[in-house]
């Protein structure tokens, strides 16, 4: 049975175990484990230098909380020093409250097969987060809807590589601003079983999520355990809104982690060189996380780092480039020595479609995020023009190539079979390994192969239709979408859910702003 159905007593039970029988679940590989070692770029020396210049930031320069006086008093009584909403915390003051932070923890799935550990040498893949775009190949690029969103957590569900269902994986404008929470957490709860993150736009829809994810997972669940990992971002440089605060506040207050990110733009939000950026990143990161700490000492938090560099000629956003993986290959040394999660890295580009350029940035920012020695990666798949647009082209197609950075995490296997000196002496020089023993025992889970691309002989392509990959990835979005089916939800939970959502709707008015 299910486990959330399993958990608890709930009504139902004839028709949930029918659906029990007829429902199918897709394959979903377990969240990666690294047998590869981290990129380090950044020597002893140059850690020093930094981890001291961003204590420096925080006690002489200071950062701003704004529109929020309970963060300016919780800061006062940790001993920091307040003046008006700038902050000033005395360097240690950060690394002592970080201390309780854990290293590591579960996000439960209400299937529990798809619980991710996060934190350690382990890495969570989750979709694209937050464009108000949308595009395919039949309707172009057009505003998102709820149907548009609806169709993306079903893509993520039957997609095998992809860990976690996300957030906001595209924003759907045909719904009020201050509802449109409700309905996208009812899709990832309902249509869905892997895990899911929570709103942030506002305190009580983040109070919103909780409350739903104690219909879900049960009250009494949701108390004892992490449900939800949810995007606080900070405004860069150095402003800690009242907003975004005021969501870590209920998520922290509620033992659901929080990822604490700065929103870099090297240029812009940030100096033009990779250390300043990275004093500026890692004192971010110190204020935003001791902060949820306050709030409730061993919260789950995440440190995050979302950073790219900008075109000095048009002012638009890069990706892709040597400077920003050198950022997230620093960043994630500063964060493993706070000993927190790491978060970073995605499907970046800054192409209008999923074209070479696509592909170009999109590789180097993967292949970047795991040796990075990244966590949790939201953006995995998905991502078109800096992040305004999500494909649906690109989402299977970036899916797809998530299969390439499990494999490339396995390591090289050196037990008996991987050194294969048996198939080296059955075939001996001049041979073939084609028929022999090793082969025949290996040859299914030898070679990672694409679910996507055509290896096909070029006479074969042709008389096929010559079909590009985004055609592929078009065809193969519609025969997802067609042959889905939900998984097994106990009726008498989707109906507290849809009864939450409907109740919480009708208390409020429209509003599209």
């Amino acid at each position: 049975m299910n486990e959330v159905a399993g958990r608890r007593s709930r009504s139902g039970g004839g028709a949930s175990r029918r659906a029990e029988r007829t429902a199918i679940s897709f394959e979903t590989a377990r969240y990666i484990q690294r047998n590869i070692p981290n990129f380090e770029i950044l020597n002893e020396e140059a850690l020093q230098i930094i981890e001291h210049n961003a204590e420096t930031v925080l006690e002489e320069i200071g950062v701003n909380f704004v529109e929020n006086p309970a963060a300016l008093q919780r800061w006062r009584d940790a001993g920091a020093d307040v003046k008006g909403e700038r902050v000033h915390i005395p360097r240690g003051l950060a690394r002592k409250l970080i201390s309780t932070a854990p290293k590591t923890y579960t996000q439960h799935a209400r299937n529990p097969e798809r619980n991710v550990e996060v934190g350690g040498r382990n890495l969570v893949l989750a979709p694209v987060y937050g464009p108000p775009f949308v595009r395919d190949m039949e309707g172009g690029r057009r505003y998102a809807t709820l149907e548009d969103f609806q169709n993306f957590v079903k893509l993520g569900y039957m997609s095998k590589w992809l860990h976690h269902s996300g957030g906001t994986v595209c924003e759907p404008t045909d719904i009020p601003v201050n509802k449109r929470h409700l309905d996208m957490l009812l899709a990832h709860m309902t249509l869905s079983d892997k895990p899911f993150m929570g709103s942030v736009t506002e305190p009580s829809r983040a109070q919103d999520s909780v409350d739903m994810a104690k219909l879900l997972f049960g009250a009494d669940f949701v108390d004892q355990n992490t449900v939800m990992t949810s995007l606080i971002n900070i405004n860069s440089p150095m402003v800690f809104d009242g907003i975004m605060m005021g969501a870590l506040e209920v998520y922290a207050a509620n033992n659901q982690a929080s990822i604490v990110s700065p929103f870099i733009v090297g240029g812009a939000m940030a100096p033009v060189t990779v250390a300043g950026t990275l004093t500026q990143v890692l004192a971010e990161i110190l204020a935003g996380v001791s902060y949820s700490q306050l709030i409730r000492p061993g919260s789950p938090v995440i440190a995050g780092a979302f950073v790219t560099s900008i075109d000095m000629n048009s002012g638009a956003p890069t990706f892709g480039t040597p400077e920003a993986a050198h950022i997230t290959y620093g960043a994630g040394q500063l964060v493993r020595r706070l000993g927190l999660p790491y978060r970073s890295g995605g499907s970046f580009c800054g192409s209008k479609l999923p074209d070479a350029q696509a592909a170009y940035e999109t590789a180097n920012s993967l292949n970047m995020a795991l040796l990075a020695g990244v966590n949790f990666m939201l953006h995995a798949c998905g991502w078109l023009e800096g992040g305004l647009v999500s494909s649906y082209e690109k989402f299977v197609m970036d899916a797809d190539q998530l299969g390439t950075l499990h494999h490339l995490a396995q390591g090289i296997q050196i037990d008996t079979n991987g050194q294969a000196m048996d198939a080296i002496r059955e075939v001996g020089p001049g041979g073939h390994y084609l028929g022999c023993a090793h082969t025949q025992a290996n040859f299914k889970s030898a070679f990672w192969r694409s679910d996507l691309f055509d290896y096909k002989p070029f006479e074969t392509w042709a008389e096929e239709g010559a079909r590009d990959t985004q055609t592929l990835a078009n065809e193969r979005v519609r025969k997802q979408l067609a042959d889905y089916q939900a998984p097994d939800l106990d009726p008498g939970i989707r109906e507290s859910l849809e009864a939450y959502v409907a109740k919480r709707k009708s208390e409020m008015p429209d509003a599209f702003i």
